[in-house]
């Protein structure tokens, strides 16, 4: 008998599912099926924060794809022969995935179409995640965009991306094995997603709801109120002006379809500003991951290559644990470090001044921020985290000038200038009144506990840039 498997990656959603919504449409037998691959060539293991997202967001796709009649299969290993495996025990005549766009999982993906064509299996794959595919968004002689403003222009003029489908009414009944018994799969607890010694997780279960339902309501959320003020609110750490979106869409749990037509739908005539700077953001997310699909090593190698020449610094163990700990004596450094571990996540103009302290006042090498970024951030993903990361360093596509160095002072009085984010995570400067939270060491009897700045502004400032100019010397 005929049946179909549907292999799920990125795309944790029953919502505007393009492979899924292929199977439902057949009448033969489905499999629904995860495979946790943390052994193939050139994958790159999930940090322990996303482990944990990804541990509840497959619990929530599995209780919705039960609800439909289905079940989620959850196997382990090297994708390429599980897929094997299981079309041996199911007999499927199909395989049907959404597309993926890093160098090692197209390769995975390409190898597995070529192994099915030569076994009379039907492998295809669907556009799911990204609104515009790196192949079809070209400069006029024909290559990739390297600077955003054209990629994003040139996006913009083609074709409105498709309207989003809707989740499956019914799905087809479940595939069983050979003996006509259910399939047998992994037990997600046997994964050891979750952190058990110690449960660090308890800020990033208070702050979220990983899975699809989530994913719905962080959407209205945001469209109910910050969208419209989305210009201000998205540069203030202390208030709710983002979207939060972010790990939703890392691990597909809402399509980006589905988010752009929803602004469409709350302001079909006149959007405003607001709106289009936010879709600009979701412009910036498809950038990086074309920027990642023409380089693949986006994440070891410097973009602009005269950055190997650049003389980083390796900071003490002392030194980077007071970056990675929030103990740098920087307020908007360290309660960003803090939200951080605490929750999963980082306000977007914090990350920014968190980084370039790292990389510009410590001197050190971007990649040691993009690790402990990947590993601690909930919406880390294979583009975006080092992209964003090249781009505050000045070794990145489109980047910032290099002179250009976040002052955490500055930072902070402009937006956040009452403190009320920096005394959100630094309960050691509660006692400090509004001018004095953002420079603590002007008053340090009033803000016992909390560390000496780690380097000076001005000096480390004028040693970035003095190093920087003798890679221009050469």
């Amino acid at each position: 008998m005929a049946s179909t498997i549907v292999w799920l990656r990125d795309d944790l959603r029953l919502d505007d599912n393009p492979a899924l919504a292929a199977a439902a449409a057949l009448p033969d037998p489905l499999t629904v099926v995860y495979i946790l691959d943390e052994v193939s060539p050139g994958i790159r293991p999930l940090g322990a924060a996303a482990k944990w997202w990804l541990h509840h967001s497959l619990s929530a796709l599995a209780a919705s794809l039960e609800a439909h009649g289905s079940r989620l299969l959850l196997l382990r290993g090297a994708a390429a022969a599980v897929i094997n495996g299981l079309v041996a025990e199911t007999g499927a005549t199909r395989v049907f995935w959404n597309r993926r766009y890093g160098q090692p999982e197209r390769s995975i993906d390409a190898g597995i179409k070529e192994w099915a064509a030569g076994q009379g299996i039907e492998a295809a794959s669907f556009q799911a995640n990204l609104l515009f595919e790196p192949w079809t968004v070209r400069t006029g002689s024909g290559g990739p965009y390297k600077v955003f403003t054209p990629f994003w222009r040139s996006c913009q003029a083609g074709t409105e991306p498709r309207l989003p489908a809707g989740p499956p009414r019914h799905l087809p009944q479940r595939a069983a094995g050979p003996s006509g018994r259910p399939l047998a799969g992994d037990h997600l607890d046997d994964w050891g997603l979750l952190p058990r010694h110690p449960d660090w997780s308890g800020g990033l279960a208070a702050t979220w709801t990983p899975g699809e339902d989530g994913a719905h309501e962080r959407l209205e959320e945001f469209l109910d109120g910050p969208v419209e003020d989305y210009a201000k609110g998205r540069d203030l750490p202390g208030v709710e002006g983002t979207s939060r979106l972010s790990p939703h869409l890392r691990f597909g749990e809402i399509s980006p379809f589905r988010v752009w037509h929803s602004l469409r739908e709350r302001f079909p005539r006149h959007a405003p500003a607001d709106v289009g700077i936010f879709r600009s953001e979701l412009g910036w997310r498809e950038f990086c991951w074309h920027l990642l699909y023409e380089n693949p090593d986006l994440a070891t190698q410097n973009y602009r290559r005269e950055f190997d020449h650049f003389a980083w610094q390796t900071p003490s163990d002392a030194e980077l644990e007071a970056w990675q700990q929030g103990r740098t004596g920087y307020p908007l450094v360290d309660a960003g470090m803090r939200q951080l571990w605490q929750t999963g996540w980082m306000h977007n103009r914090v990350r920014m001044a968190a980084a370039s302290f790292l990389v510009k006042n410590m001197l050190a090498d971007w990649r040691v921020g993009e690790a402990w970024f990947w590993d601690t951030l909930v919406d880390a993903d294979a583009a975006n985290n080092p992209a964003n990361w090249q781009w505050v360093a000045g070794s990145g596509a489109d980047a910032s000038p290099y002179f250009r160095i976040f002052n955490p002072v500055t930072q902070s009085k402009k937006f956040d200038a009452e403190g009320s984010y920096l005394r959100g995570y630094l309960p050691e400067l509660a006692d400090l009144d509004d001018r004095s939270v953002h420079e603590p060491w002007k008053n340090p009897a009033a803000a016992p506990g909390y560390p000496e700045p780690l380097v000076g502004l001005q000096e480390s400032r004028e040693r970035a840039l003095e190093t920087y100019q003798r890679l221009k010397d050469g």
